[in-house]
């Protein structure tokens, strides 16, 4: 798979924790990842992010209450280790291989077709620290907007969802007050709000933002990323 274009930007770990994400922000459970049985091991949560992190994301919901008080922001992924990337990435190919009628076992050009089409959504799960997955270092998260009692609002395509229906500007040219241009309204306050607190938005992903990591900052032009990746036995805050 190749490199991202922030691949080759230095990382410098500032040493920050991963802690556990406070009642306060609320999680989308069960757990996508963890219901489809992805590799956590046992007592770990994926709801935990870098100390800075977590605390830009409660100043991201301070700035959304202030322009639509009756929402919330609502975690749907954070942390995730090298394992869970990997089963993350095969279980991607398998189901896009699914939908188009292909034998993901198959290696012939429709299959390539496929894996470069994932590959466009799902980091490789690089082992080596230099090119870690975004959600590997504790700095990324994948979140949507939700009304009063949690219930996530539409948005016009589903979280994970592969293909141009991700870009964050997809439905930028609907037309005024039809569902689409709200579903785009929609897309866009979440990404004010997230950019008004110090994140970056993923070129490709309405859903996933980060604040630290490479990612972060070829967006911002930083010289350096300030996390990478963190494993789960050296995370503060235990599991959830």
């Amino acid at each position: 798979m190749p490199l991202r274009p922030w691949s080759p930007i230095p990382i410098q770990d500032d040493g920050e924790p991963l802690l556990d994400l406070p009642a306060g922000l609320w999680r989308l459970d069960p757990h996508p990842y963890q219901a489809l049985g992805a590799p956590y091991g046992e007592g770990v949560s994926p709801f935990r992010l870098r100390r800075g992190v977590i605390e830009r994301l409660e100043r991201a919901q301070a700035l959304l209450r202030q322009r639509r008080p009756e929402w919330r922001l609502a975690i749907f992924d954070a942390w995730r280790p090298i394992a869970v990337q990997a089963f993350m990435v095969r279980h991607a190919f398998a189901e896009a291989c699914r939908l188009r009628g292909l034998d993901p076992r198959g290696t012939g050009p429709a299959h390539r077709a496929v894996a470069a089409e994932v590959d466009r959504f799902w980091a490789p799960p690089s082992s080596d620290p230099a090119t870690p997955p975004p959600h590997s270092t504790g700095a990324a998260v994948d979140l949507t907007l939700a009304d009063a009692q949690g219930q996530p609002l539409a948005m016009g395509g589903a979280i994970d969802a592969i293909g141009p229906i991700a870009e964050p500007g997809y439905y930028a040219a609907a037309p005024a007050g039809s569902e689409a241009a709200a579903w785009h309204g929609r897309r866009l306050l979440l990404a004010e709000v997230m950019a008004g607190a110090g994140f970056a938005q993923h070129p490709n992903e309405w859903w996933h933002f980060s604040h630290g990591d490479q990612l972060w900052a070829w967006r911002r032009s930083e010289p350096r990323a300030l996390y990478g990746r963190v494993d789960g036995a050296v995370a503060a805050g235990g599991g959830a």
